[in-house]
């Protein structure tokens, strides 16, 4: 009896560590599959048709199939947007449910790209502040701005209650206060708060004129690429990143502004520690593009004059993808070097992340087309804003270089500039109504 109660006993602790070994074996498994579904967004935004790739390979659909339906891969489940609306996806580990994520498939949207040089030319809003200077008066030297706390990179917005777009606004107040002997109530903008001062404007030895003894400027001008327009609203995007000011190094507000036709004459090649630069003219004739209305930090906004701006390489309008959708690998990017030729170059996405707030630096690119290289040694100051298009679909736009490597770069998602340029939103808006 003894032995016998003894053998139960041996098998019982064999069979309770095998149960313990079971479960720590499935809690470790279960636990590794819970990490690797925390990296998983909680929502997908996807285009009606296309896929979007997640690494787990149990999932279920709340029944709605028709807004969305899945497939295996090896340990990958693809979600394809089959009509737009919402699902939800429900991932699981075993026959235990994980996480849940939300599923927006929305119309398909396509946009023409660019890839054309463009002059550009934006007028403030208001007068910007880019430096002091000072006044030989009968009392000695002032800066009359200065000491009334004007600071560089303060937009002068209005002088007396009215407001200021132009320098020649700002210097008819200062002559008409000198020569009356008056002062000056000043508002400017800094820092998106409004900063009320008064200046007495002085008059220099031997000159006629009243001065502030500050450098203004009033509008801001340079170069860049067309990035993708929308034939029916003939809504535009362009450049990729803010135009700042040269001084100041702050982004500029914009009143209004113009796009201009523009022509590629020279390039400065990039080398090791030195971006090299596109060297470009406006049209002589000065063809207006388009308007800009807006300045901001994935680039500038409007509208074109025009139904079509052709490149003669895209001209009918291209699906786009969401950040999801694209793949380290092969691409290509539009832009010119010569003339107002576009030209299409190879490039790699090295790497592409997920971003929950709009940002410039989305994807990691690789320039690897040998004439490119030859040419501009890689991105160079002028090619932002320049589309990059993967499988036929547009996928965002190049926005900077990587001084220390002139080949490589970054990029942004086209979704984050459409939604800046009002076409992504609206779309949304509309489905939503």
């Amino acid at each position: 009896m003894g032995a016998r109660s003894e053998r139960f006993e041996k098998e019982g602790a064999r069979f309770v560590i095998g149960v313990m070994l079971f479960l720590c074996v499935f809690s470790l498994g279960l636990s590794q599959q819970v990490r690797q579904f925390v990296e998983i967004p909680t929502s997908i935004t996807m285009f009606k048709g296309s896929d979007v790739a997640i690494d787990a390979s149990t999932v279920s659909l709340n029944g709605e199939q028709v807004v969305a339906s899945a497939y295996k891969v090896g340990d990958q489940t693809h979600i394809h947007g089959n009509e737009s609306g919402k699902a939800e996806v429900v991932m699981k580990a075993g026959n235990f449910p994980i996480k849940a994520i939300d599923v927006n498939v929305i119309p398909e949207i396509k946009v023409i790209p660019g890839g054309q040089s463009i002059g550009v030319k934006l007028n403030t809003e208001g007068v910007l502040v880019v430096g002091h200077h000072l006044i030989e008066t009968a009392k000695g030297q002032k800066s009359p701005g200065e000491f009334a706390g004007i600071e560089v990179g303060d937009m002068i917005t209005k002088i007396n209650g009215i407001k200021m777009h132009s320098m020649n606004e700002v210097s008819k107040f200062v002559q008409d206060a000198g020569e009356s002997d008056k002062e000056l109530n000043v508002e400017v903008i800094r820092d998106n708060q409004a900063i009320q001062t008064i200046i007495k404007p002085e008059k220099a030895k031997g000159d006629h004129l009243y001065r502030l003894g500050l450098y203004i400027r009033d509008s801001a001008a340079g170069v860049g690429t067309m990035t993708f327009y929308e034939p029916k609203s003939k809504k535009y995007g362009a450049l990729g990143h803010v135009i700042s000011d040269i001084d100041t190094k702050k982004p500029v507000a914009v009143h209004d502004g113009q796009v201009m036709r523009s022509s590629v004459t020279s390039i400065s090649k990039g080398i090791h520690g030195e971006p090299g630069e596109k060297l470009a003219s406006i049209s002589k004739d000065k063809d207006v593009l388009g308007t800009i209305n807006k300045n901001s930090p994935l680039g500038i906004y409007g509208e074109l004059h025009r139904n079509r701006l052709e490149n003669h390489l895209y001209d009918k309008p291209l699906p786009i993808t969401t950040a999801a959708e694209v793949k380290e690998g092969p691409a290509q990017i539009l832009t010119v070097l010569n003339d107002e030729k576009v030209e299409q170059f190879d490039v790699e996405i090295v790497s592409s992340i997920n971003q929950d707030k709009p940002a410039t630096k989305g994807m990691v690119i690789k320039v690897t087309d040998p004439t490119l290289l030859k040419e501009t040694g890689g991105i160079v100051q002028g090619m932002s804003g320049s589309p990059i298009i993967q499988d036929g679909k547009l996928i965002g736009a190049v926005t900077h270089v990587f001084v220390n490597d002139p080949t490589s770069g970054y990029g942004c998602h086209i979704g984050w500039m459409l939604e800046e340029a009002g076409i992504y939103t609206g779309l949304l808006e509309a489905k939503a109504s």
